[in-house]
């Protein structure tokens, strides 16, 4: 089984697993070295690649566990032996986790998500939910805001929540290079957000969703508000493209994560 829980919680969840990490990788691999799986008796976390590669490493790191082997190394030529075209060679390790390299992980991961691009969510209704399920899983640090006292749902593990009574504050303490998302249940407020967001020059991305009418409301509003016109050019509005019709909150939310993606992590 593959789970999609965080680090901190798999590791909670499976106290006896084995890190699958890859040390060294030469010519065409599926991962780069550094990259690891976690693998329990019955769960996964994590993925080296997968194909027959990631299948010897999990059947030897269940050997392990089950004590029929002490083997602590893989290396294996990707080729036609093991039905992968890749050509290059990949080196694993096989270490058991203990107390210490529990906490090098956490601590590795506190490192890597301090470079995360940083996105807020506005608003946590239906589609806010779904884009925050979507984000949890990817590099990136996500935090959602609200100012109702009851949201639409359960904010996803790995997504910081915050509900606040001025949401369009919140835009000032966004990192520069991040992005903001405002899909809040009040055109008023999403148009306050909005306006704080486009008064900042160092954000990669500033997305509102809704109609073309809607955006031909906010230009007016800005206008009204001596923000000229032009600003609006850097809000994307509607957000996720027009080429996917369906508006249900899960294709909504992955059409806006894919246009994240291109922007924050090109």
């Amino acid at each position: 089984m593959i789970t999609v829980a965080t680090l901190p919680a798999f590791l909670v969840s499976h106290p006896d697993a084995i890190l699958v990490e890859v040390v060294e990788a030469k010519g065409s691999t599926p991962r780069e070295a550094g990259t690891l799986m976690l693998v329990a008796e019955t769960a996964l976390w994590g993925t080296i690649g997968g194909g027959y590669l990631e299948f010897m490493a999990i059947d030897c790191a269940r050997r392990v566990m089950a004590g029929e082997t002490a083997q602590t190394e893989l290396d294996v030529p990707l080729g036609p032996e093991i039905g992968q075209c890749c050509g290059g060679r990949v080196r694993l390790s096989l270490r058991r986790i203990d107390p210490a390299v529990r906490e090098a992980l956490l601590q590795r991961l506190a490192g890597e998500r301090a470079h995360f691009p940083e996105v807020m969510l506005f608003g946590a209704g239906h589609v806010g939910l779904a884009l925050a399920r979507a984000l949890a899983p990817l590099p990136l640090n996500v935090t959602l805001i609200d100012s109702r006292p009851q949201v639409d749902g359960e904010v996803p593990d790995g997504i910081a929540f915050r509900r606040v009574a001025m949401p369009e504050a919140e835009v000032a303490k966004l990192k520069t290079g991040g992005a903001a998302v405002i899909l809040t249940h009040d055109h008023a407020l999403d148009f306050l957000i909005a306006k704080e967001a486009l008064g900042r020059t160092d954000l990669a991305y500033i997305g509102m969703i809704g109609s073309k009418t809607k955006r031909a409301t906010f230009a007016s509003f800005l206008e009204r508000e001596g923000t000229g016109r032009a600003a609006i050019d850097r809000l994307v509005l509607p957000i996720g493209g027009s080429t996917v019709k369906d508006k249900r909150p899960a294709v909504i939310a992955a059409m806006v994560a894919a246009e994240l993606l291109a922007v924050l992590l090109p």
